[in-house]
């Protein structure tokens, strides 16, 4: 049987985390049950994907893709789902963000494949 990769937990873990994230919006300020129950058990499945990634990637590489492709997903989804504004400036931002993280994984030593 082959060792699921590491970068499958993290992406994993990043899909928890914007769910996560897009349930605490619908939760509203915690005062709906479900979305709330979702916040919790999504960031409890985040939380423990990222751990299991850590034993093979380095913290520092894990969070910067962590963060880096969960704000652009999150802004993506608060564009399409929710209704919210991206003006160019939030668009170039992502997009450095993206090109980053690109740099960081194809680019670096530090990053372990």
């Amino acid at each position: 049987m082959t060792a699921i990769s590491p970068w499958i937990f993290l992406g994993l873990a990043i899909v928890a985390e914007v769910i996560g994230t897009s349930a605490l919006k619908l939760s509203e300020g915690f005062s709906r049950l479900w979305p709330s129950l979702v916040v919790v058990v999504s960031y409890a499945t985040a939380f423990y994907l990222l751990a299991l990634t850590l034993r093979a990637i380095p913290v520092g590489v894990a969070y910067a893709v962590w963060s880096g492709v969960g704000v652009v997903l999150i802004a993506v989804i608060g564009w399409l789902v929710f209704g919210q504004k991206l003006d160019t400036a939030a668009l170039v931002g992502m997009g450095l963000i993206v090109a980053g993280v690109l740099v960081l994984n194809l680019l670096s030593k530090t990053s372990a494949h």
